[in-house]
């Protein structure tokens, strides 16, 4: 274990598979030993002020951070996975330290990283560096939501954050699909489909 001590290890989170609009983003975060920070968690166990007060002091005081996403037109191509792991390639590789160890959430870690890599499961609830990149990853998805429903008005999303809720189903039959909805997601095929 104490070769771990010295080792940089990066976590990685994701946030925003279930939605059925926007991008899906990750984050990479490598934590500094010598500033502790508190209360890291998975970003879902969090209030929303929590982790926004969390979001500020993990920029200020982790090693690196990046955050990364892939759109919903990558989703639409690639599938909701592959471009969740895409993401999270993209927000290791954005780092300005290279870590030696990454550690993933979840049971899939992206490829060609050049450094060894785990996937963890529940690992934002076990590791605070994963802890860490769920923050940065949700708090950057909300904030996503809330400028897309200043845009989009009716469609609620600073509320439901683009989940399949009964809100957001009510408002894609009332106003129809907007250009940021994910095509490859069953209910926005069945909505488009009734619109022809």
């Amino acid at each position: 274990m104490k070769i771990l001590q010295h080792l940089k290890i990066a976590g990685v989170d994701e946030a925003g598979r279930g939605p059925l609009v926007g991008s899906v983003v990750a984050a990479a975060v490598i934590l500094d030993p010598q500033q502790v920070i508190l209360g890291l968690n998975d970003s879902k166990k969090l209030s929303e002020k929590k982790r926004e007060a969390l979001f500020v002091e993990i920029q200020e005081k982790a090693l690196a951070w990046c955050i990364a996403e892939a759109s919903h037109e990558e989703i639409d191509t690639l599938n909701i996975l592959q471009a969740s792991l895409l993401a999270m390639r993209r927000a290791v590789e954005g780092l300005q330290l290279r870590p030696d160890l990454v550690r993933v959430d979840g049971n899939k870690s992206p490829t060609g990283l050049l450094m060894p890599c785990e996937a963890i499961v529940s690992g934002d609830a076990l590791h605070a560096e994963i802890s860490a990149a769920s923050i940065l990853a949700k708090v950057t998805r909300d904030r996503e939501m809330v400028a897309l429903g200043q845009r989009y008005p009716d469609y609620g999303f600073a509320q439901h954050k683009g989940y399949p809720t009964k809100a957001h189903f009510a408002a894609i039959e009332q106003y129809g699909v907007i250009a940021e909805h994910r095509r490859s997601y069953a209910p926005v095929r069945k909505a488009l489909d009734k619109q022809i």
